[in-house]
């Protein structure tokens, strides 16, 4: 009986530490889950978000959309971006800094003439771009969102505003260069440019011909 006992005993502390052992290695398998679902590239994440919020526009981009382009889970992308809304301006902003090339090309360039093609060929090339959505995120932004907040008002303006001046930034350049003219109006100018890249973006869009726009920036571009 003794011994039965004994056995008995030592048959409970086996179990005993056996459960928790088991318990302890579930802990850190959560633990991992947990941390393992966290661990992602933030910025590839964004990019994914930004290409469905273009193609889909806000409203149509669901939540169960977003965690299955960006690989996340929900709580990451709460954790992380804190709602669809404070997303959608983080993938705006994440598209103003991915298109800020198209500036640099009016920045650097030799020549007006030969910056402002340079620019609104890239343009074309990106506005045309069957890998993409099609168009510019920003103008669809601007163009589809019934009630942006007043931040994503802000980030809209700003990108317009800054092209603007890129563009008037060159022509002053071609001013004081000779290459343009002293009367020419280049604050008008400046904003007709920055129209006709908003009308290739709406154009792209309707499945237009690339070709005619480019042909409407040459005429534009012989005249100035």
């Amino acid at each position: 009986m003794d011994k039965f006992s004994i056995r008995d005993q030592l048959s409970a502390i086996f179990f005993f530490w056996t459960d928790q052992f088991r318990y302890v290695i579930f802990l850190k398998r959560e633990v991992l889950l947990i941390a393992r679902t966290k661990e992602f590239d933030k910025n590839q994440a964004l990019h994914e978000a930004m290409l469905l919020f273009w193609k889909k526009g806000y409203e149509a981009a669901s939540i169960p959309d977003l965690l299955e382009v960006m690989g996340i889970s929900r709580s990451s992308l709460y954790d992380t971006f804190s709602d669809k809304q404070t997303l959608y301006r983080d993938a705006l902003e994440h598209y103003k800094k991915g298109s800020s090339n198209k500036q640099t090309i009016l920045k650097q360039a030799s020549n007006v003439r030969d910056g402002i093609l340079q620019f609104f060929e890239y343009h074309i090339a990106s506005a045309y771009d069957t890998s993409l959505p099609g168009g510019c995120f920003v103008t669809n932004t601007a163009t589809t969102l019934e009630s942006p907040d007043e931040q994503i008002n802000v980030l809209i303006q700003t990108s317009f505003s800054d092209l603007e001046q890129a563009f008037c930034e060159l022509l002053e350049k071609g001013q004081q260069s000779e290459e343009i003219d002293k009367t020419t109006d280049i604050e008008t100018l400046s904003y007709l440019l920055l129209n006709l890249h908003q009308s290739i973006n709406i154009m792209a869009k309707t499945g237009q011909n690339p070709e005619r726009a480019k042909e409407m920036i040459s005429y534009i571009i012989a005249g100035i």
